[in-house]
């Protein structure tokens, strides 16, 4: 048995002993092979990728040579002429066989990609993934593209190991020990939400409020300085759910604790994404992105609004991705009639903007909230988790700017007769407000405010939180320049 190792220095070991690779070009080979993950690798890509710019005449028969080297070490007992069992032809170029467990880097993905069973596997899961670093990954080969680009691919979901388990240490309670670690991973990278959200909530369950709130403070500014932009949803959430001592931050019991990735489909299933734009740029940045995200499966592509409605039908996604402007069929009529299918999905609009009328003609139409093509991720995944959790979320920019157009609105259509208690929970709910905050302001028990909004929203004929607001600004209930009134984040 030979086991590969990527996630550090490059190498293989066979009976505890380190194979003889050959030359770094050589290697280089076998590590190339290794980052397609099992797929075959055609002769010419090797070559261009090993010799970048001018190739040496002689580059087929040198790959050759190479192949033939690393099956020696490989397989020292394989017979002359037996068919190589670990670095195998696979026409037009050659593929490495392998178990998942047998290389480090494919084990490390399948234990932060696989779906968790609750907080104490997670935790044990993201220790042992973690555990298989041993330095930068396919260190030696930094100079190749192929490299960089699978080495930073890999970083990338390390980070998510290490806030996995800082998130499942927190729902099993263990609050002290992570917060070490997690100021550390803050402080540098500190554009990563998450790492902010878990180190204040870490604060907060120690007793040290300031400190937390000192953290948020701190992931404002960095925000501000270098990217111009404020909180996202869910750090302004905690904000004010740590200002107020939200119950909800306190110690959960780990009994009942959730996984940690979130809420995925009915009963902890995959959710199910299609994405719509007609930009393959944007489609592959989106896969991406849902690939690097546990409990996320892309189940397909359409260029235009026609496609997306059939591959509705054939798919069968939770959540469809839309851009909102698209040939043939644009997102917004192809979301109507998604929309009103039996059973359908959440639709989640993506816009650079397009027109006004568009955006409102979206929430009426009772998609699942907005978000911008240059959001971060972290901002895509949590309205993906809104929209099936049944609540929508807006970026704040689309928000703004579709208050500034439509505030005060009048819509003949409005029905009339809302009692005195239903204009003030309107409002509530326009402000931005979650259930938790409108029950504290009221001085009513949360459940029967969740009871209140899903009665309001039934009796009003509306879909969500989403065209409620829209109606407290067509009814002119709320207006961008009360004072009481802030930016809307999440809805």
């Amino acid at each position: 048995m030979v086991t590969f190792r990527a996630l550090g220095p490059f190498g293989a070991i066979s009976n505890g002993e380190t194979l003889d690779l050959g030359g770094q070009r050589q290697q280089a080979v076998l590590a190339r092979l290794l980052v397609a993950g099992g797929r075959a690798v055609p002769v010419s890509v090797l070559i261009d990728e090993l010799w970048p710019g001018e190739p040496p005449a002689q580059a087929l028969s040198t790959i050759q040579g190479y192949v033939s080297r690393l099956r020696r070490a490989l397989e020292p007992d394989r017979a002359p002429r037996e068919e190589a069992g670990v670095l195998v032809s696979a026409p037009p170029g050659y593929a490495l066989r392998a178990a998942v467990e047998d290389v480090d880097s494919w084990h490390f993905e399948h234990l932060v990609k696989s779906d968790h069973e609750g907080p104490a596997v997670t935790l044990e899961r993201m220790e042992t993934a973690l555990a298989l670093w041993r330095g930068p990954a396919l260190a030696g080969f930094q100079e190749l593209a192929w490299a960089q680009t699978e080495a930073t691919r890999l970083d990338g979901l390390r980070l998510l190991a290490v806030e996995h388990r800082a998130d499942a240490a927190l729902r099993l309670g263990r609050t002290g020990p992570v917060i070490p670690d997690l100021e550390a991973h803050a402080s540098a990278h500190p554009l990563r939400e998450e790492a902010w959200r878990l180190l204040a909530l870490a604060l907060y369950r120690a007793g040290r409020q300031g400190d937390a709130l000192g953290a948020l403070r701190r992931a404002r500014e960095t925000l501000r300085d270098e990217l111009g932009l404020d909180l996202g949803p869910a750090l302004q959430r905690l904000e004010q759910d740590i200002l107020v001592q939200s119950e909800h931050l306190d110690v959960p019991d780990p009994a009942v604790g959730g996984p940690v990735s979130g809420p995925s489909g009915p009963g902890g299933a995959v959710l199910r994404v299609l994405i719509a734009d007609d930009q393959a740029l944007v489609r592959t940045g989106l896969k991406v992105i849902l690939d690097s995200e546990p409990g996320l499966e892309l189940v397909g592509e359409a260029e235009n609004g026609e496609q997306a409605i059939a591959l509705v039908q054939s798919a069968r996604p939770d959540v469809v991705l839309m851009d909102i402007q698209m040939p043939r069929l644009d997102g917004l009529a192809a979301a109507r009639r998604i929309l009103a299918g039996e059973a359908p999905p959440r639709v989640i609009m993506m816009t650079t903007f397009g027109t006004d009328e568009n955006l409102y003609a979206a929430l009426r139409a009772g998609v699942s909230g907005f978000v911008l093509k240059t959001s971060a991720p972290e901002q895509l995944i949590a309205a993906i988790r809104a929209a099936v959790a049944g609540d929508a979320l807006l970026d704040p920019a689309v928000t703004t700017h579709l208050i500034a157009a439509f505030a005060g609105r009048r819509d003949p259509a409005a029905p009339e007769g809302l009692s005195d208690s239903d204009i003030d929970l309107i409002k509530l709910v326009a402000r931005g407000c979650t259930n938790r905050q409108i029950a504290m302001t009221l001085a009513v028990p949360e459940q029967e405010v969740a009871d209140e909004v899903t009665a309001l929203l039934r009796g009003l004929g509306l879909v969500d939180r989403a065209q409620l607001v829209v109606l407290a600004y067509e009814r002119g209930l709320v207006s961008p320049g009360s004072p009481d009134t802030r930016p809307l984040s999440s809805l």
